[in-house]
């Protein structure tokens, strides 16, 4: 199954009601009232539990998909947590031991929620709920046309993510998604992932396909829009990220091992724009990369960013270092600035004002490396970005999208606008000068043979010779 390039409708980004109600020309409208999961199957007595279409579930307490069962959502369906659970008030997890297959539409996505009345601005980085925690066990997963939001509780003690050792009490915030085993195939598609404290998808392993959702929001005072470590093989591409705490990759091969092996990631064809300015220091702005993690990061449409692509300790390569530069590619990135100035509250020790500043920087930090701090540049000038084009202080290198007035958004602006239109205008600079993607590297892993997840086998978007992820309509 060939996963689409498309931007999905104004509709989808829309929040969701917590009452679904259904009709036809010859009935009356028929409420859908919340109903608790044990109505709709049980795991000690079935291998398969179907949640019909527009089921609204209303979680009370932790969920799980029992190791060797599997939960089936269908179109429609709303998750609803609607407390917190026991005394230490944990935020409500749903954990995933088994398989999950979450099979929304452009129609109907799933979506994954607080109460309606709680959705609102001022609770975007509350942290109402503990998102999905896909364990070592979990083989496969399917996110399909599915919103999650209003994620990122603190990991309490007693937690199911603290008793098994994927998060630390006390230290953690919960991620929209987590995936924990090395050898699981993952499908995250046509899904939106907005607000939320820590990261949207943080993987510690696993096969992935992330391809052609929108990341918004995610990170409160720190976090990224994809996150992944060691023991992870993953092609990104044709996402949207708005609004990234810190970075829309962050790209590392920590804790890598027999087990968890080198963090190998394919990422091109995605727009990241106003990455890093929220950060509370001058870490961040887009893409960043380190600690041996092998990559091909190429035609990426960056703006309004705090940085260019970062390479920390890229002189001193290996786990406790810089990234695996023998053999990756960061590259042919298109990276375009507004002319507006941020807040000075968000000014940090490198002074950085404005986006084009910030790319056109010389990043160099005291970093910490074997038994002491050493100055380390930032950017891998010598090898990152050498035929990327670069916006200038008059030479803003504008996109030119259907809607996004570049000039005028402010650059730590965080709550999206359905009106937002990033497909760019015929001409647009972004449709010329992207690599061609001819060379066996930096083909996408799963573009040919694919995951298969729930017998379906999905490719990976094929390299588009533009920048970004969408081009004219």
């Amino acid at each position: 199954m060939k996963l689409k390039n498309y931007l999905l409708a104004s509709a989808a980004l829309m929040t969701l009601s917590c009452m679904s109600i259904s009709c036809t020309d010859d009935t009356e409208p028929v409420i859908q009232k919340p109903v608790d999961p044990s109505e709709l199957g049980d795991f000690a007595k079935e291998d398969v539990v179907t949640w019909d279409a527009g089921k609204i579930v209303e979680l009370k307490d932790h969920f799980t998909v029992p190791e060797g069962k599997t939960l089936i959502i269908k179109e429609g369906v709303e998750v609803i947590a609607t407390q917190k659970v026991g005394a230490n008030e944990l935020p409500i997890e749903f954990t995933v031991k088994g398989k999950l297959y979450c099979e929304g539409t452009a129609e109907k996505p799933i979506l994954f929620s607080i109460p309606e009345e709680e959705r609102t601005n001022s609770n975007i980085f509350k942290g109402k709920w503990g998102g999905i925690v896909a364990t070592e066990t979990c083989p496969e997963m399917l996110i399909d046309h599915t919103i999650i939001e209003y994620v990122g509780g603190k990991v309490i003690e007693g937690a199911p993510a603290a008793t098994a050792g994927i998060y630390d009490a006390g230290d953690d915030a919960y991620p929209q998604i987590t995936t924990n085993n090395p050898d699981g195939n993952y499908v995250i598609t046509n899904s939106i992932l907005r607000y939320g404290v820590s990261d949207a998808i943080y993987m510690m392993g696993g096969n992935a396909i992330i391809a052609n959702n929108i990341f918004i929001a995610n990170g409160e005072t720190g976090e990224e829009a994809v996150n992944v470590k060691s023991g992870c093989k993953v092609d990104v591409a044709g996402n949207l990220m708005f609004a990234p705490n810190t970075n829309g990759l962050k790209l590392s091969s920590k804790s890598q091992s027999e087990v968890r092996k080198q963090a190998k990631i394919q990422a091109y064809n995605n727009t990241i724009v106003n990455a890093g300015w929220r950060r509370d220091s001058d870490k961040g702005g887009g893409i960043y990369v380190e600690e041996n993690a092998c990559v091909h990061v190429f035609n990426n449409l960056m703006v309004n960013c705090k940085f260019k692509a970062t390479t920390p300790l890229w002189e001193h390569p290996g786990l406790d270092g810089g990234y695996d530069r023998n053999n990756s590619v960061i590259d042919y990135n298109y990276y375009a600035s507004g002319s507006q100035k941020v807040d000075a509250g968000f000014v940090y020790d490198e002074g950085i004002e404005y986006s084009w500043e910030g790319y056109n920087y010389d990043y160099k930090t005291n970093e910490e490396y074997g038994d002491g701090e050493v100055e380390t540049s930032w950017y891998d000038t010598e090898k990152v970005d050498v035929n990327s084009i670069v916006a200038k202080e008059n030479d803003s290198k504008d996109p030119k999208f259907v809607n996004y007035p570049i000039n005028e958004i402010a650059l730590t602006e965080y709550v999206y606008q359905d009106a937002w239109d990033f497909h760019v205008q015929a001409g647009s600079p972004v449709l010329t000068g992207a690599y061609n993607g001819s060379d066996a590297t930096m083909q996408p892993y799963f573009g040919t043979s694919g995951l298969t997840v729930n017998g379906k086998t999905y490719t990976s978007p094929k390299v588009e010779v533009r920048f970004g992820a969408y081009g004219t309509k």
